[in-house]
């Protein structure tokens, strides 16, 4: 996850407050609040059945409580659920994350380690590595006391039984229907495609590499099984243009220890080989891989007080200190350690580089080498351009062809980083996000683009300007995009504005950059946009004629024309959304009707694309609470329209274009209902909060009558989206998140519906 420190400024902490324990097995608690308590359920122990089933076994959820597992099913029964089913061991330890999120106020560390059968050090390791974890959970462990099974009493029966009524009346036998597992569509993506691969390598093309679809993020090359890039992926990625893919590394744990760091290195040789493995996998289908250096990573305090290391420690963030990168041992590791990989592992594609953001790595990667004895004289222009020097250094030593591509993201503050490319090595590559600081204006709000957008059409000024000056230094310059999703909504695998697309790949061919990054860890799938960006940046076609081809291919002359119409509505439509740094990490979007309401504030702030809770002051962003609201409405009103035309292509085509045109139209009507969701959790908090106060009896009954209303569509919402969920494997799914929600927390959602509106509708 990249923002850490636009996050800090948002919520206001030091890096101080959110940095992660020093030693693996000291789980963080930070302040330590009292946990939410979900009035839905009767107790926590009904909470955690209900929320954990069929995610893990009736097995494992006993073990967890201190009950057998019939106890745990009968619970289950008693509350509507359907009988439990297999765990697919499979994809079990990557559904670790989904599972921490959904137990955070429910389970306290010890039970939660044996719910996810990990031990302290692994989840330790997956808080601070995994994309920022811990930070995306609130910084914080919420205060939960042990949940013991004891029998329920007849309160408690009568508990059950009300959600059981609940759960019949809006589910009934879709509960126990046939649907798609969740991850199928791993299995779906990693089949060969039907037919000979035509494909052909271009050596003079430039990289356009893109992230897998659902790749583990943290330590992608330790186990095999969870293979990132499996044949049948590689295989679609080319056939839409792609000729490169990335992975997320830790280069202590790539390269063997050396004399100065002899720890560095276990397990090195294991995720060599699995690396050499999909190297050669994606060389088939004409595919470099990339590795993203985000290093050196910082270490722990006692790290620093072996003999020799003192003059290596830089400066310090909580219980972690920078290994400074003036000190020339730990240049020479860094160059060492790449020169290492890449003679071991031939053919590898380069590496990008992110030097002044993310996690803790050279002294001014979050600007305060001020505060280092070694960099207090120097400036960040030399600091972060001799960082990269030294990477490319190694590179270029193991493979004088591989690309080395530095990114400018975080540079000054993601402000003018010319100085830095002044600095800069000859031989690498400088890549830029294009719609960066770009001005918009949405309900009468003005700002510039702070973070990814497929609303805000780019290039903006400050790509333009770094690649302008890359290019007075001779460097080859790559746009970093996104053309599937951003956080606007990542938990749909591409959003169909294929308008705002091709309009953007027509911007940016016209800027004759050299090479494209597609996506970050969200937006990887292979998917129709991605086909437009080929034909407009790869073979040079006008972006309506491209349009055009794409909607023909998909759907056959018969829905090409309905395609075009629903496209058109939907980038109009995506045009209004509310954007805002503010509102991307903190909005409830993600999450959409699975997302829970209260009917008392919860005194949690949202947190980074994590648990939104009831922050309505998070969500904002610059907007007001209605302007947000209106805005969202705006949006889910036009993208309904688009919906509808995505309904007459599904009436129009038959065989396999009606197959693509069923799929396409699940993936519209899931986002256009999390839209909506959007604002109506908005005007819910409103309304509850203005209802605390009101004193008018009238006033108080009007409220609530409005409250009613807002519930009664929450709950046809969540209804609708456990219908698409259920059937498409991807609705809700990202890589570095995993599943934001799964279908079981819509019925969730439509319990907690019900019960707040036995609250308001007295």
């Amino acid at each position: 996850m990249r923002r850490l420190w636009v996050w800090c400024l948002l919520i206001g902490v030091t890096a101080t407050a959110i940095a992660a324990p020093a030693y693996a097995a000291e789980l963080p608690v930070g302040s330590n609040p009292p946990a939410v308590v979900y009035s839905h359920f009767p107790d926590r122990l009904h909470a955690v059945v209900f929320r954990n089933w069929n995610l893990v076994s009736p097995k494992r959820i006993a073990l967890a409580v201190g009950a057998t597992e019939e106890q745990i099913k009968e619970l289950a029964a008693a509350m509507g659920l359907p009988p439990a089913r297999p765990i697919n061991a499979r994809y079990q330890r990557q559904m670790y994350i989904t599972i921490v999120r959904r137990n955070w106020h429910l389970l306290p560390y010890d039970q939660l380690l044996t719910l996810l059968d990990m031990t302290a050090d692994e989840l330790a390791f997956g808080l601070r590595e995994d994309d920022f974890l811990y930070i995306k959970l609130g910084s914080l462990k919420p205060k939960c006391e042990p949940v013991r099974y004891v029998e329920p009493d007849a309160a408690k029966r009568a508990a059950e039984a009300q959600i059981k009524q609940w759960v019949t009346e809006s589910f009934g036998e879709a509960l126990s229907a046939p649907d798609e597992p969740r991850f199928a569509f791993v299995d779906e993506l990693s089949k060969l495609p039907a037919g000979e691969f035509t494909g052909h390598v271009k050596p003079d093309e430039g990289p356009r590499y893109i992230y897998s679809y659902f790749g583990v993020f943290g330590d992608p090359l330790l186990n095999a099984e969870l293979d990132p890039y499996p044949e049948g992926l590689l295989r679609r990625l080319a056939d839409h243009g792609v000729n490169g893919v990335w992975l997320h590394v830790v280069l202590r744990q790539l390269a063997p220890g050396s004399k100065a760091f002899p720890e560095f290195g276990a397990d090195h040789e294991k995720r060599l080989a699995n690396l050499n493995r999909i190297v050669q996998r994606a060389k088939k289908y004409g595919i470099s891989v990339y590795l993203y250096m985000n290093e050196p990573r910082a270490q722990p305090i006692g790290f620093f007080d072996k003999p020799g290391r003192a003059d290596m420690a830089g400066v310090r963030e909580g219980d972690h200190i920078a290994m400074c990168t003036s000190s020339p041992v730990v240049r020479k590791w860094l160059t060492d350690s790449l020169a290492y990989v890449f003679e071991h592992v031939p053919g590898l594609g380069g590496v990008f580089t992110i030097t002044a953001s993310e996690n803790l790595t050279n002294c001014a990667s979050h600007g305060r080498w001020k505060q280092c004895p070694r960099c207090k004289d120097r400036t960040d222009a030399e600091i972060i351009a001799e960082v990269n020097a030294a990477m490319e250094a190694g590179v270029h030593r193991g493979s004088p062809t591989a690309k080395v591509i530095a990114w400018d993201w975080g540079w000054r503050g993601h402000g003018d980083g010319r100085e830095i490319i002044a600095k800069l090595p000859d031989d690498v590559w400088l890549m830029s996000v294009s719609e960066w600081a770009k001005p918009i204006e949405r309900g009468g709000v003005a700002s510039k683009v702070g973070e990814y957008s497929l609303s805000a059409v780019g290039p903006g000024p400050r790509a333009q300007l770094e690649w302008a000056a890359a290019e007075g230094r001779g460097l080859k310059t790559v746009a970093k995009v996104q053309l599937n999703a951003t956080w606007e909504l990542a938990a749909m695998p591409y959003l169909p504005v294929m308008d705002l697309v091709a309009e953007h790949c027509a911007n940016l061919a016209k800027e004759q950059v050299d090479g494209l990054m597609l996506s970050w860890s969200v937006g990887g799938y292979p998917s129709p946009n991605l086909q437009v960006a080929k034909l407009v940046l790869g073979d040079g076609m006008q972006r309506d004629a491209a349009l055009n081809t794409i909607a023909r291919q998909r759907y056959g002359p018969a829905g090409e024309q309905a395609a075009r119409a629903a496209w058109s509505k939907f980038s109009e439509a995506f045009r209004q959304y509310p954007y805002h740094i503010g509102v991307l990490y903190r909005g409830p979007q993600q999450m959409g009707p699975a997302n829970l309401l209260y009917g008392e504030p919860t005194g949690y702030r949202a947190t980074m694309v994590g648990i939104p809770y009831d922050d309505v002051n998070g969500w904002r962003g610059p907007y007001s609470a209605e302007v947000l609201a209106r805005q969202f409405e705006k949006l889910a009103t036009g993208w309904a329209d688009g919906v509808q035309q995505m309904g007459r292509v599904v009436e129009q085509t038959e065989g396999e274009q009606h197959t693509a045109a069923v799929s396409d139209w699940r993936i519209a009507r899931a986002a256009g209902l999390h839209f909506e969701s959007v604002a109506n959790q908005v005007r819910f908090v409103m309304m509850r909060d203005v209802l605390a106060k009101a004193t008018d009896d009238a006033e108080r009954e009007r409220l609530r009558g409005e409250l009613v209303k807002l519930l009664d569509r929450e709950i046809v919402l969540a209804r609708a989206l456990y219908d698409v969920a259920k059937m498409d494997s991807r609705i809700g799914f990202e890589a570095s998140n995993v599943y934001f929600y799964v279908p079981g927390d819509l019925v969730e959602k439509v319990v907690n519906c019900r019960s707040l509106r036995e609250r308001y509708g007295r």
